[in-house]
């Protein structure tokens, strides 16, 4: 196995910010910037909580202009982007599609045998058939077909309804997507239709390859040791095929000054052009792909990072829904705030170090906020000086 390659951390960070989009924002403005951005993370993670945008919203709104709220939907779902487990559950390029559509049918995603077993498969193909006549729908549009025990997971609830249910597994299947999000729900479409180019589309090497180097891509810096930066992909984790992708030249192997831990890159990744950063304030998700890795933010960023939004509000060492801020290469700060009566109210600002956040670039940055989350103004603590 090939020795890894020592980077500083100055080089890991510079690589990192351009490989996630956060030196500058996307050439293209609007709907087509999402939709360049989403080719470029591979994924963007989705999250229902909505204080102040989604992380969905928050992931573009660092990297794209002249979006709304919303926006990340309506750019890329009906026919740019589907809905599937990456890390986690994600908005993932139309591209993608082929490779899920072949492996949904040999893998049991997201407790898939407990759901078959309760609904029969004559009610998924009457569903299908439901669909192929209607158009796209959401679970109250289409034929009430009883109830079912909700399969509940980690806290969330499941639902009693079969029709819901059975949108489930079809979704899980890849016999159906979500073409729309609406105040209804999620309304399905069958892939020929929602997705025309790809939906048909030969693939020419395994899931398993082609989702580890994605994956790759995605994360940037991908640690050899397992967490959540593998999720949906453990088999691959427990497999020769990394040490056979470093074997091919495929990837590097690299370690950061101060760490033994030992990451996996795309080959050649310092090679790479590295932007200038544009000097805007970025407010960065908490499921941001910068953050995936909380490990690898505080070796290069010296930057500590805790969600703790499921946290008992006792336990809490800031808050329920906090996000970082990235400036100038930089992890500065922290915040945690919402959209309520007409405003973008920031009620907790966190300084990484005092005068370490540039308050004329947060006042820019909350003001274009804002005004993506449809707010007429903003408001924010005095910080001591």
């Amino acid at each position: 196995m090939a020795t890894p390659r020592i980077i500083s951390p100055k080089d890991a960070r510079a690589y990192l910010l351009t490989q996630l989009g956060l030196r500058r924002m996307a050439r293209r403005r609007g709907l087509a910037g999402v939709r360049d951005t989403l080719a470029s993370l591979r994924c963007i993670q989705l999250d229902p909580l909505d204080p102040m945008g989604t992380n969905a919203d928050l992931v573009a709104l660092a990297r794209v202009e002249d979006i709304e709220r919303g926006d990340v939907y309506r750019a890329t779902l009906k026919g740019h982007g589907f809905e599937h487990f990456a890390k986690e559950r994600c908005i993932l390029p139309a591209s993608a599609f082929p490779f899920y559509r072949d492996q949904a049918a040999q893998t049991p995603w997201w407790r898939l045998s407990q759901r078959t077993r309760q609904v029969p498969p004559q009610v998924l193909d009457a569903i299908v058939a439901e669909i192929e006549h209607r158009g796209p729908s959401t679970s109250s549009e289409l034929e009430d077909r009883g109830r079912v025990v909700p399969t509940d997971w980690s806290g969330w609830k499941g639902t009693s309804s079969m029709t819901s249910m059975a949108l489930q597994i079809l979704w899980n299947r890849c016999r159906l997507v979500v073409h729309e999000r609406t105040s209804g729900g999620k309304r399905y479409e069958i892939p020929s239709r929602a997705l025309p180019v790809v939906a048909h589309e030969e693939v020419a090497e395994s899931f398993g390859r082609w989702a580890l180097r994605e994956r790759v891509e995605a994360a940037g810096l991908l640690a050899r040791a397992t967490g959540p930066c593998w999720s949906m992909l453990e088999s691959v984790f427990k497999s020769s095929l990394p040490d056979e992708l470093v074997e091919e030249g495929v990837f590097e192997q690299v370690q950061i000054e101060g760490s033994r831990r030992t990451y996996l890159a795309p080959a050649g990744f310092l090679d790479r052009p590295r932007l200038r950063d544009d000097g805007k304030l970025r407010i960065v998700g908490p499921l941001d792909p910068l953050l995936w890795d909380r490990k690898l933010v505080a070796c290069i960023f010296g930057f500590e990072y805790i969600w703790e939004v499921y946290k008992p509000a006792k336990l809490r060492r800031w808050g329920w829904y906090v996000c970082p801020l990235l400036h100038r290469g930089k992890l500065v700060g922290r915040l945690e705030g919402s959209v309520r009566d007409g405003g973008l109210v920031i009620d907790n600002l966190w300084p990484e170090s005092s005068g370490s956040v540039d308050m004329d670039a947060l006042d820019q940055a909350l003001e274009r906020h804002a005004i993506a989350c449809g707010a007429e103004w903003f408001q924010r603590p005095e910080l001591e000086t």
